[in-house]
């Protein structure tokens, strides 16, 4: 049998151990964004279509265009989401890249065409779960990572927010938060204070903000701004994440949990 002396096999082995070795990755997109909208019964249709509009209009919009190609690299990726229960969460758009009007306007375009849904219960934490999960499968780099959540209740299904909240988090992703509050609570667990419930439970990460919504007249504006600041990387500053553990009294990051516990508790016979 033909063997190589020892030292030019050495260093066939050394040249091989070279080419394996793992080689850190240039980041291909100054962001990775899940932007994942609430459908659960609780977002009449109104509420639903002007959710959607808001989103397309917002890739439609030259400063978003702008913003995108002012960044480092000048390209995006981005993802649309819909999710309602812990069981409930479907991609509407698959991951695409975005780097000027002619690939925002795509993105936008096969939004629009897609049906508009409705689900059931609210499981803001298995949408933060599902969207973590999507931006683990990104095959290419990326400078940031964020999920966009946008919902009108409580988490009311599936485990605490504040656990998947703190993973997201741990992990440097950045959670934002838009709590529509448009009309009056109607559910047992809606809440009057949504935006400080997204405040202090749901958003999370570095640079983390929430955009609320009041009024229907804004929603559309609202949400361009919103995406606006996630593309440029401008931060909340000036609205901090709370943890969990230093949320004021009156806010109960478990509110809608407790809620559903009693809606479902079997009533008591009388004697």
């Amino acid at each position: 049998m033909f063997h190589l002396p020892r030292s030019p096999r050495l260093c066939l082995s050394l040249a091989a151990c070279l080419l394996v070795q793992p080689v850190q990755a240039e980041p291909r997109f100054d962001l990775a964004l899940v932007i994942a909208v609430d459908v659960s019964s609780s977002m009449d249709p109104r509420e639903q279509q002007l959710q959607r509009d808001g989103f397309v209009e917002a890739f439609r919009s030259p400063l978003v265009h702008k913003a995108i190609q002012r960044g480092i690299l000048g390209r995006i990726a981005v993802t649309y989401v819909e999710w309602s229960s812990a069981d409930d969460q479907a991609v509407v758009v698959p991951w695409t890249a975005i780097d000027g009007p002619d690939s925002a306007s795509t993105f936008a375009q096969k939004l629009a065409f897609q049906p508009v849904r409705r689900g059931t219960t609210t499981s803001i934490s298995a949408a933060l779960d599902f969207s973590a999960r999507l931006l683990r499968e990104m095959e290419a780099e990326t400078v940031r990572r964020v999920v966009d959540v946008s919902g009108d209740g409580t988490n009311n299904d599936g485990r605490p927010v504040t656990e998947a909240r703190d993973q997201l988090a741990a992990a440097g992703i950045t959670i934002n938060g838009l709590p529509v509050m448009i009309k009056e609570p109607e559910a047992a667990w809606d809440m009057d204070v949504l935006d400080i419930y997204y405040r202090d439970c749901v958003i999370g990460g570095m640079g983390a903000f929430m955009q609320p919504v009041r009024d229907v007249d804004q929603f559309a504006a609202l949400i361009e701004l919103k995406i606006l600041r996630e593309v440029s990387g401008i931060d909340g500053r000036d609205v901090a994440a709370v943890p969990a553990a230093s949320t004021p009294p009156g806010v109960d990051c478990r509110t809608g949990e407790k809620t559903r516990q009693e809606r479902d508790r079997p009533a008591q016979p009388n004697h």
